[in-house]
């Protein structure tokens, strides 16, 4: 357990950065299922609407360094192909 004033900040802080990044992570990973479901389902208009909006919330949380910007192009890629595959 933290001892000193300055231990016990930087606990504080550890913890509330955790809770930020956590739930940056839970955006990415909605975002990344919203797109995944509009393809599954075949809806090509919702895919493709949900694909731009996914894309800007997951260059958002590359820019913060939550992902390797690399995972995050990777993602980005892997979504547009899926959602260019759909008939």
């Amino acid at each position: 357990m933290a001892n000193t004033k300055q231990a016990k900040k930087r606990a504080l802080q550890a913890r509330a950065r955790n809770a930020q990044g956590s739930a940056q992570r839970s955006r990415l990973r909605s975002a990344i299922k919203t797109v995944r479901k509009a393809v599954a389902a075949g809806d090509k208009a919702a895919a493709v609407e949900a694909f731009r909006r996914s894309t800007s919330v997951i260059d958002s949380i590359a820019d913060k360094k939550l992902v390797h910007k690399n995972a995050a192009a990777r993602n980005k890629s892997r979504l547009a192909a899926a959602v260019k595959a759909m008939a």
